[in-house]
C-alpha cells in the first residue's frame, strides 16, 4: 500500500493489488486506465439514472443518495467495477430532486466526495443534485448570438458579478446577482445609465465574467449571505456548476442554473458575448478536493518528494498533462459551451497548463463554433512540468488562435506593476518607445527590434488594467507625486486610447472608463464591497471619461485599420513615424485592413511641453480624435500640446 503523510493529512494512494501492481504515479497507469467514454458522471432519465465514476485505485465504490443537501441519512448503493477503472450503477427510479455523492474505499480509507462531473449542486456545493437540465432553461433560450468575424474584432470588458451592481446607487433591484445584470432601464446618480445599459452604452462586444463556477465555502458561505462576505472566486470547488451566492436562492439547485442562463441570453439579446474566467490550473484545497478523495495522487501535479507542485502559489497545480485530467478540463469547457452557450474562455494562470491540453480545447471548440474566443495568462511560471510543454508566452507559436495577455505592453504604458513608484510611458517614463511599439503591432514579429511573443495579432490581448494588481488610476497615483488629478486623468485617457487603437485584442476593466480606484488596495480578492464595488457616484462625476471610451470604441469599430487580421497585413500597412521623446507615432496606410480611409495617423503624446511633428505628405488630414491637443495642423506638420492621443485621417 502506498501511503504519504503530508502536513496533517495522510493520503492513501491505494493498494497496488487493485491496479495490478501499477502505481497511480506510473506512466503505465494512464495507458491501462484511460477511459474514452463521454458518460462520466450522471446520466439522468425520468425512468432511471446511471452513474459512472472513474476510480481505478478504489477496491469498493458506492453511490450515496440523500433527500436534501444536509441530512445525514443516506441510501447506499454498491457500484459494479467496469472497464478502464470505471464503476457503474443504474437505479431504475425517477431520482429528480435527490442529492448524491460517491464513496470509495482507497486502501483502508473510506472517502466520500461529490461527483467531479456534477452539473447541479446543493447549497455550498457539498452534494450533487439530480436535475433534469432541460427544465432549467429560461423561457427565452435561443442559439442566437451577436456575430464575430475575428477575435481582433472583440472589445472585452471584464467584470465581477457582485461588484457591478452591489453599490447602493446602482439602481438595480437584485444587487450582486446574476439577475441584477439582466435588469434594464436602471439609473444612477444624475440619471446615468447603470448595470447592463451602461455596458451596452459603452459599445463593447464581450463581457468577461470573473469566476461564476461554484467556488469554495471558505471563500463565500452560501448559508451566510446575510453576513458581509467577498471573494473573486479563484478557488474552484465544483467546476461544472454555477456559484450559488450569485443566485436569488442558493438552496434550490435549479435557480442558479436558470438565472445564469437567463443572464447569458439577456447579454446575447443586447449584442454582447460572454467570456467565462476558468481556473483549471489549481484547486482550492488539494487534500479535500473531490479529485484527491476519489483518485489520490492522480489529478494534481507532484514533485519528486511526492509533495504538491505549487507554481500557482495556491498550494497545488493540476496535472493537466495526465490524460484523464486533460479529458476532464476539455469536457468541462465543452459543458459550458453546450449547456450555457458561453462564447469564450479566459484561462487563469494558463502558463501552468500544458500546450497539448490547450490545443485540444481550441480544436474541440472549433468543431462547435470557431468564433469562441480563447485567451489566457501565459505567464512563464515554474511548475513540475517540462518547460517546453507549458502553455506560456514562450510556446505561443505552438498554440495558434490562443491569445496571451500582453504584460509587456501593460508595464510599458503605466510602469512596472510590482514597482509601485515606477513611471510608464504615459507618466513620463523614459525608454519605453520600443516596448510601446511591440504592443501597437499586436505582439507580432514586426521587425528585428519590434517583436514579442505573438505569431499573429489574435494571440495578443492588450490591456493596462484588470482585476489583478492596482487599478490604472491607483498605479498612476502612486507613480506621479506632485501631479494634479487633471494631469493624471489625461494620462489615464491616453492609456485607454493606446489599448483601443493598437492591433490585437483590446481588454478593458470595468470602471476603467471613469478612473476606477480601489483606494490603493493592490490585491482586493477578499476585500470588502466598499473597495471592490463599481462606484456609480464616481461614474456620474466622470462622464467625460465614459464618453471618451465610447468614442474610442466607436472609432475602433468603424475603422478595421485598428484590427488587421494577420501579421503580414500589419507589416505591410503599419509604419512608424518620426516623433520626439515621450511620443510614439504611426500611420495605417493604403486602406489598411480594408478601411474606407486612405490613411490614418496616430500619435500617443506624453510630453509636458508643446511639440511640432512632421506629418507624412499623404493628403489633407482631418481630425478623428484629440482635437483638444492640436494647436496647428497642415498637410505636412502638426503642433500638439497636452498629454493625450491624436488620430487623423485622409
Amino acid at each position: 500500500m502506498s501511503v504519504q503523510k503530508e502536513s496533517d493529512a495522510v493520503i492513501h494512494y491505494g493498494d497496488l493489488a487493485v491496479t495490478g501492481g501499477v502505481s497511480v504515479f506510473d506512466k503505465e497507469f494512464d495507458e491501462l486506465f484511460y477511459y474514452e467514454g463521454t458518460d462520466l458522471g450522471l446520466t439522468y432519465r425520468s425512468q432511471e439514472s446511471t452513474f459512472r465514476l472513474w476510480a481505478p485505485t478504489a477496491s469498493e465504490a458506492y453511490v450515496l443518495l440523500y433527500t436534501d443537501w444536509q441530512t445525514a441519512e443516506a441510501r447506499r448503493y454498491a457500484m459494479t467495477r467496469d472497464v478502464k477503472g470505471t464503476w457503474l450503477l443504474t437505479i431504475a427510479e425517477d431520482l429528480q430532486g435527490m442529492y448524491y455523492t460517491y464513496q470509495v474505499l482507497i486502501g483502508d480509507q473510506r472517502n466520500e466526495a461529490i461527483d467531479p462531473y456534477a452539473v447541479a449542486v446543493g447549497v455550498n456545493g457539498d452534494r450533487a443534485c439530480i436535475v433534469d437540465m432541460a427544465t432549467t432553461n429560461p423561457k427565452r433560450w435561443t442559439e442566437d448570438k451577436p456575430p464575430l468575424h475575428s477575435p481582433v474584432d472583440a472589445i472585452i470588458y471584464e467584470l465581477h458579478v457582485r461588484d457591478y451592481t452591489i453599490h447602493s446607487n446602482s439602481g438595480v433591484e437584485h444587487k450582486g446577482k446574476f439577475k441584477g445584470l439582466t435588469e434594464t432601464g436602471t439609473r444612477g446618480p444624475g440619471g446615468i445609465r447603470t448595470g447592463l445599459d451602461h455596458i451596452v452604452e459603452l459599445g463593447v462586444t464581450h463581457v468577461e465574467l470573473l469566476p461564476i463556477y461554484d467556488f469554495s465555502t471558505e471563500s463565500v458561505d452560501e448559508t451566510m449571505l446575510h453576513v458581509p462576505q467577498y471573494n473573486w472566486g479563484y478557488d474552484p470547488k465544483n467546476y461544472n456548476a454555477p456559484e450559488g451566492s450569485y443566485a436569488t436562492d442558493p438552496y434550490v439547485p435549479e435557480v442558479r442554473i436558470r438565472e445564469l442562463k437567463h443572464m447569458i441570453q439577456t447579454f446575447h439579446d443586447h449584442g454582447l458575448r460572454v467570456i467565462m474566467d476558468v481556473v483549471y490550473n489549481h484547486v482550492y484545497d488539494g487534500y479535500l478536493i473531490n479529485f484527491t478523495k476519489l483518485v489520490p495522487g492522480y489529478y494534481l501535479r507532484y514533485n519528486k518528494d511526492r509533495k504538491f507542485s505549487n507554481g500557482s502559489g495556491c498550494g497545488n497545480d493540476t496535472a493537466s498533462e495526465r490524460p484523464m485530467m486533460r479529458k476532464f478540463i476539455v469536457e468541462s469547457v465543452l459543458h459550458w459551451v453546450k449547456e450555457y452557450r458561453i462564447d469564450g474562455f479566459r484561462f487563469d494562470l494558463m502558463g501552468l497548463l500544458d500546450v497539448e491540453t490547450m490545443n485540444e480545447i481550441r480544436s474541440r471548440l472549433d468543431e462547435i463554433d470557431p468564433s469562441i474566443i480563447t485567451i489566457g495568462e501565459g505567464w512563464v511560471m515554474n511548475t513540475e512540468l517540462e518547460e517546453k510543454k507549458r502553455a506560456n508566452q514562450q510556446q505561443a507559436a505552438l498554440m495558434p488562435r490562443i491569445a496571451h495577455f500582453n504584460d509587456g505592453f501593460r508595464d510599458a504604458v503605466k510602469g512596472d506593476i510590482f514597482q509601485f513608484d515606477y513611471k510608464g510611458f504615459v507618466s513620463g517614463g523614459v525608454g519605453y518607445q520600443d516596448k510601446v511599439k511591440q504592443g501597437v503591432v499586436g505582439g507580432i514579429s514586426y521587425s528585428k527590434d519590434i517583436k514579442s511573443f505573438a505569431s499573429e495579432p489574435d494571440q495578443c490581448v492588450n490591456y493596462v488594467e484588470c482585476h489583478d494588481n492596482h487599478t490604472l488610476w491607483d498605479k498612476i497615483m502612486l507613480s506621479t507625486e506632485g501631479d494634479t488629478d487633471t494631469v493624471r486623468r489625461a494620462m489615464h485617457r491616453l492609456s485607454s486610447a493606446m489599448i483601443l487603437t493598437s492591433q490585437g485584442i483590446p481588454f478593458l476593466h470595468a470602471g476603467q472608463e471613469y478612473y476606477r480606484s480601489k483606494n490603493g488596495v493592490e490585491n482586493s480578492y477578499n476585500s470588502s464591497d466598499e473597495i471592490n464595488r463599481l462606484d456609480w457616484d464616481m461614474a456620474s462625476q466622470h462622464q467625460d471619461g465614459v464618453r471618451y471610451i465610447q468614442r474610442l470604441v466607436q472609432l475602433r469599430k468603424e475603422h478595421p485599420a485598428f484590427r488587421m487580421k494577420d501579421a503580414a497585413l500589419i507589416r505591410e500597412h503599419l509604419q512608424f513615424e518620426p516623433c520626439p521623446e515621450h511620443a510614439v507615432a504611426f500611420t495605417l496606410r493604403n486602406h489598411a485592413g480594408g478601411d474606407t480611409e486612405n490613411h490614418i495617423y496616430v500619435l500617443y503624446y506624453a510630453a509636458r511641453k508643446e511639440s511640432s511633428l512632421v506629418l507624412p505628405q499623404l493628403g489633407d488630414w482631418k481630425v478623428l480624435l484629440g482635437e483638444e491637443h492640436i494647436k496647428r495642423i497642415s498637410r505636412d506638420s502638426l503642433v500638439v500640446s497636452g498629454i493625450g492621443a491624436v488620430i487623423l485621417s485622409c
